[in-house]
């Protein structure tokens, strides 16, 4: 039975899976206590919510680009760098 050549090698999901966990870290992030017309919350422009957690998603989602954008190694090469 022959292999079928994938685009993505097991490498790739798991840097596209460890993106996405990035991308929701950074979402859970920017959540947090909301103002409501009665009440004002001081918190909506906390560094967290407005610095750090866009940061965490842009991170994740160039972890993203990087994972579809990496090429799988072909396991045929040798040391010499020949293939069999």
């Amino acid at each position: 039975m022959s292999k079928q050549k994938f685009a993505f090698d097991k490498t790739n999901f798991i840097l596209l899976a460890v993106a996405m966990a990035v991308v929701i870290i950074g979402f859970i992030l920017m959540t947090g206590p909301v103002s409501t017309p009665t009440h004002f919350e001081p918190d909506i422009f906390s560094a967290r919510r407005i610095k750090v957690a866009p940061v965490v998603c842009l991170a994740g989602f160039l972890l993203m680009i990087y994972a579809v954008l990496r090429k799988p190694r072909d396991k045929q090469m040798d040391n010499g760098g020949m293939k069999e």
